[in-house]
């Protein structure tokens, strides 16, 4: 069996066995198969496809490609929670708390920042001296002395999902999806969870672009997990314009730590809302929906949630200082606005745009090996079916490097629809998936 075969194989539109499938893997993880080489595989999916069956290989062979975690001692009831990816998505870092807070056991495998969205990992390692490389001891020991962690891919688990997640990155092969689907339900499946609440994202700012396809990729990991013996609920969300207000590593752990506050944007507070609720039915913890409505915010106004998130920050070296001192944050050196040039109202707001325009200043990467600015990012001035005035704030800019600084205020104006009539808001949840 040779690679180059396999990529003609799947140019040509032909099925793969587990066996080619597993001999791509298995070679690329040890070297065998070349960077190059699997680059061309992934292209050759994403113009050929993988259907469910080749999927269910794939997701396999990221699995048996290294540990699973085993939480049965713990807790027979472990969450996870995952998002495909958006712009200013910070879910995962204010639900993970809240979720604890409630009584559940959470155990978070995240990853770094995947083309244009930011990653939990990268915005929690923004925070001096935050771990996310814990080895699978520390993680499961922590998760059973204080009911949570969020953990970066160890080289353990899932290494061949690791490895070639990060080459996906830089070759435009992030946006298919049976590549997504065996991506995530693989990493959910090696954190030993038992119950998975996945967020699929579809609009400008997300790799799936329309409900319908955030739909057939939601079946598609629900059928895989069931396959694979998971139980898995998917939330489908719009991500036409980012979430929340801020956009940036360290400008987001921000955000967060209001939230957790008791000081939070609507549609973060609903998204999260959505996502907690399927969690706290399923475990019995709440009978309906209004009952769990009730303890969310009750956990907030109490404190127990923040004081969860502080308990995380402590476990994994991180400074707990920061929930009331946030100049301890990397901060960018200067602030330049980008501002309305006419009045009217926000009817547009694409995500995708802003997005672009943070990573010009330097909050994402371009090459797998590029290192970020922590401390760079925007902070939203107005959102849709919001009324402006000529010269008012659409969005600060926290620049430290200027270099490509005119071309980043230019996507972040670009991004602003401003309409002279007024405009609703789109709903945020299009539909919850639960398996039958």
């Amino acid at each position: 069996m040779r690679a180059v075969d396999l990529i003609r194989k799947k140019k040509e539109g032909q099925k793969h066995t587990r066996e080619e499938i597993y001999f791509l893997v298995d070679g690329y993880v040890k070297g065998e198969v070349s960077d190059y080489q699997m680059s061309a595989w992934l292209m050759a999916v994403c113009f050929m496809g993988l259907d469910a069956q080749e999927t269910a290989y794939l997701t396999q062979s990221f699995v048996d490609s290294g540990e699973i975690l085993d939480f049965s001692t713990i807790s027979n009831f472990v969450v996870d929670k995952h998002s495909t990816g958006g712009v200013g998505d910070k879910v995962s870092i204010v639900l993970i708390p809240l979720l604890a807070a409630c009584g559940l056991t959470c155990a978070k495998l995240s990853g770094r920042g995947l083309g244009h969205t930011g990653g939990t990992v990268d915005k929690l390692e923004s925070i001096p001296g935050f771990v996310c490389e814990i080895s699978n001891e520390h993680f499961m020991k922590q998760i059973s002395d204080i009911g949570l962690a969020i953990s970066s891919q160890s080289p353990n688990l899932t290494p061949a999902d690791g490895k070639i997640y990060s080459l996906r990155d830089v070759t435009a092969t992030v946006d298919n999806i049976s590549l997504i689907c065996a991506s995530v339900v693989s990493k959910k499946i090696a954190s030993g969870a038992n119950f998975i609440v996945l967020d699929v994202k579809y609009g400008s700012g997300a790799f799936i672009k329309t409900p319908d396809e955030a739909q057939e990729l939601a079946e598609l990991m629900i059928d895989i997990g069931k396959h694979l013996g998971r139980n898995i609920c998917a939330v489908i969300t719009s991500m036409k314009q980012p979430l929340g207000t801020h956009i940036g590593n360290s400008l987001e752990i921000m955000e967060c730590i209001e939230f957790l506050k008791g000081n939070y944007e609507k549609d973060l507070y609903e998204i999260t809302c959505e996502i907690a609720m399927p969690a706290l039915l399923e475990a019995k913890i709440c009978l309906n929906e209004n009952e769990a409505k009730k303890l969310i915010d009750e956990k907030i106004s109490n404190g127990e949630a923040l004081n969860k998130f502080k308990e995380m920050l402590k476990a994994q070296g991180g400074n707990v200082d920061i929930v009331n001192n946030y100049s301890l944050l990397p901060q960018a050196s200067q602030k330049v606005e980008v501002r309305a040039e006419k009045d009217g109202y926000v009817c547009g707001l694409d995500a995708l745009k802003i997005a672009n325009a943070a990573k010009l200043l330097g909050s994402g990467r371009d090459k797998k090996e590029d290192n970020i600015d922590f401390g760079v990012g925007i902070v939203l001035g107005a959102k849709i079916s919001q009324k402006v005035a000529k010269g008012e704030t659409l969005a600060a800019l926290y620049v430290n490097d200027t270099k490509r600084l005119e071309e980043a205020k230019q996507y972040a104006l670009d991004a602003f629809v401003i309409s002279e009539s007024p405009c609703e808001q789109e709903k945020l949840v299009y539909k919850t998936i639960r398996p039958l």
